[in-house]
């Protein structure tokens, strides 16, 4: 008797030896709304394995692409109540919670990658002190291309751009719609390839890459190069769940962060031109704008900035100011 329950024993230990390392492993989903070949998707699933990696399969991040766990408006919700440990999203869809997340978006403010990076230097400290305050941290941020118009016709004046169906996918690109007469619809990027299939939008502002991800040249027509704004996707983690890990752990994260960071500019600098050729070979007709359009734009732009202000207020005129010093 005694030896059977040694032998027990013994057995019940060696298979909580066995479980330790699975017990020990940390699983957490990050949802993101693109598909797995955009430069955003490709960037977080490295970032996801440079994490297994350095943490020796300690902590894995599963990566739900196409918003297939969560739509982009509902990501900050998730990772913020923890159905989701960490996430992704274009922080402009958040600029009716707060007009900082959308400064990104104020148009001609940054216009190229080298400005686009001071000005995400300039705005991370608030950007992450308001996230924070809902219990979210910051791990890294990466821009888009540059943001041009898509449509089915001749675009030459804002003019020509009345009565559009127009896409928009946060504030600055409904008031656009607003303010050149165009019927503004909100639709996310997971939805625009059936938006425009259906015709509920015959154009939209953004970059080649949402372009190509939504077969754009399949409904549409042509692609103006306005560069009028750099918008920025922002991957955050809810903040018990990563004050819940070992200090290794947390250092391997926001090292890979760093990585990933500095690894995604690098992908859409190389990527933009890359993209317009693509939809070019494919049938868009791709061009600069005009300089009836492009002045016209910045009209447009003019007042989106001095709306923008009003609403942003002091601390949006000193993350504004601090950017022009840079």
């Amino acid at each position: 008797m005694m030896h059977a329950m040694k032998s027990l024993a013994f057995a019940a230990g060696a298979l909580a030896l066995a479980a330790a390392p699975a017990s020990a492993q940390t699983k957490w989903n990050l949802p993101s709304a693109y598909p797995i070949d955009n430069p955003h998707l490709e960037n977080i699933t490295m970032f996801a394995k440079d994490v297994a990696d350095a943490t020796g399969g300690k902590l894995q991040i599963q990566v739900h692409a196409g918003a297939s766990l969560f739509k982009a408006p509902e990501i900050k919700r998730a990772v913020a109540t923890g159905q989701a440990q960490t996430g992704e999203i274009l922080i402009s869809i958040l600029e009716n919670e707060s007009p900082i997340f959308g400064i990104d978006v104020v148009p001609f403010l940054a216009t190229s990658f080298p400005e686009a990076k001071k000005l995400w230097a300039a705005s991370r400290p608030l950007i992450e002190q308001k996230l924070a305050a809902q219990g979210i941290m910051v791990l890294f941020s990466v821009p888009w291309g540059p943001q041009g118009i898509y449509a089915k016709k001749d675009i030459n004046t804002i003019d020509d751009m009345k009565g559009l169906k127009w896409r928009a996918y946060n504030v600055g690109t409904a008031r656009i719609g607003e303010l050149v007469g165009a019927q503004a619809v909100t639709v996310q990027a997971a939805e625009l390839p059936q938006a425009l299939a259906t015709g509920v939008v015959n154009s939209f502002m953004s970059s080649g890459a949402t372009g190509y991800d939504s077969k754009v040249w399949e409904t549409l027509t042509h692609f103006y190069d306005t560069r009028a704004w750099i918008p920025r996707n922002v991957t955050f983690v809810n903040k018990r769940a990563f004050d819940a890990l070992d200090k290794p752990t947390q250092d391997a994260v926001m090292k890979a962060a760093a990585t990933a960071e500095e690894r995604g500019w690098k992908m859409w600098e190389n990527k933009t031109e890359w993209y317009h050729a693509e939809i070019a070979k494919r049938g868009m007709k791709v061009q600069k704008a005009s300089p009836a359009l492009q002045a016209g734009f910045e009209k447009v732009g003019e007042q989106l900035t001095a709306d923008w202000l009003k609403r942003a207020g002091a601390e949006g005129q000193a993350v504004v100011d601090a950017y022009k010093k840079m």
